[in-house]
Order: structure tokens, then sequence, then C-alpha cells
């Protein structure tokens, strides 16, 4: 049986097409001749020697069983990491609702950062509550229409968690005594269209925070540091 490239005839009267498209619909065809597919013969990759078409399933099988569990421990190292992150968000929220206060409040978040998220630098800005609304080094208030944060505009305008370097003058607002090592960041709104203010997570690693990073986890201990917060906010005015 002689063959050619594709679009060739096989034989003297069966274009290679057909039986490409017979292989396909009939599987069971080596099954069903097994003495054939022993004698068939193919090219090997990286010599002129040859190799049964049984020896070359076997090795593309092989191939694709290491591929396969490649994925396979992927998925599980990404399942392992999410399951981590859905955990601690869990600690926050117990934190969140046993604490009592502005000051407790602030206190468990940025323990919580810090200890169950591995933050290495975190800065909360608060827009509220200007009575008892900071903690030297993490939170501090302020006024949403103040000059320092017009190099947040874009993101505060967008209302949405943003991962990726930072303009130099972000890193100084954000992170004065650490700017020079923050290299990747996190920032997350507080509330609806940030009206409470936003978290900020930088990091020594440039992809930790890299652009296509997930933000739905951030999202939400946005939402619930949000939550938390406005409920003392509540209590401060009734």
């Amino acid at each position: 049986m002689s063959q050619q490239k594709s679009g060739a005839v096989v034989g003297d009267s069966f274009p290679e097409a057909d039986v490409v498209a017979y292989l396909r619909s009939h599987p069971d065809f080596f099954e069903r001749h097994t003495p054939l597919l022993l004698r068939l013969k193919l090219p090997h990759e990286t010599g002129p020697a040859t190799v049964s078409l049984v020896e070359r399933q076997v090795t593309m099988l092989r191939q694709r069983s290491s591929e396969l569990e490649r994925q396979l421990k992927n998925f599980l190292s990404v399942a392992k990491a999410n399951d981590a992150l859905v955990e601690n968000i869990h600690h926050l929220s117990i934190k969140l609702l046993c604490a009592r206060g502005l000051a407790a409040k602030l206190e468990q978040i940025e323990n919580s950062l810090r200890e169950d998220f591995a933050a290495e630098h975190a800065a909360l800005i608060l827009f509220k509550g200007e009575s008892g609304a900071s903690r030297p080094g993490f939170a501090r208030h302020v006024a949403p229409d103040d000059a320092e944060l017009r190099p947040f505009s874009a993101f505060l305008r967008a209302a949405r968690p943003r991962c990726g370097t930072l303009r130099d003058r972000q890193k100084d607002f954000l992170f004065p005594r650490d700017a020079d090592s923050i290299v990747s960041a996190a920032m997350v709104p507080l509330g609806a269209e940030a009206k409470l203010g936003f978290l900020a997570i930088g990091s020594r690693d440039p992809d930790h925070f890299h652009p296509g990073k997930r933000m739905d986890f951030l999202g939400r201990i946005g939402e619930l540091i949000a939550v938390g917060l406005e409920s003392e906010y509540g209590r401060e005015h009734r």
C-alpha cells in the first residue's frame, strides 16, 4: 500500500481522505485486524529507525498522561490555595463580629491581613468617621477631597479592585516608610463607589499582585471590611 501527502490517492483507487474518514468512523478496525496493526511501521521522530504503531501509540499515551498529571497537580494547587483564602476570609469575618468598637475592629483587620493573608505592608484609607478612625502605621482618616488623593482618582472613579505597580506618589502616600521596597500592590475599594475609603496591600514581589491576579477574593475582603466598619459608623450617629 503506497501513501502520499494529504489529498493523494492510496493505492490505485482510494483517496487518502476516504481512508482517514473510514478509520475515524471505525476506531475498532485494528482490534479486528490485530496482525495488520502489528505489521504497521512509522518513522521515528528522532532518526531513521521505525517503530510499530502500537509503540507509537503507547509513547503518545504516556506523554498525554504526563501532561494530564501536570494539569491535575496545578488544579489541586489552585484549589488548595482557594480553600486557604476562603478559610482566612472566614477567620476575618469572625474577628470582625467579635470586635467591639471601631478601634478594636481596625486592630483585628490589621492583624488578620498580616497573620492570615501574609500581607507584607497594608494601609487603610478611610473617608468617614474622623473620630477614632486611625491606627498609626495602618489606618488613617483622609478627607475625600484631599489633594493627596489625586493620584488615585482613576482608581476611585472605577471603584474596582486593582493589582499591579504603583506610581511613586501613590507609594509615598500609602507606604511612606517602605515606599522604596514596594514593587507590586493591590488596591481594594471599600463600600459602594469607594465612599468609605480603600485598602492597599503592598509586596516586595513583583509577581505577587500582577494585573492578571484574580480579583474576586480581594473584592470579598473589601466588602467584608466595609460592612464591618459601616456598622461602627452607624453607631456613632445614633
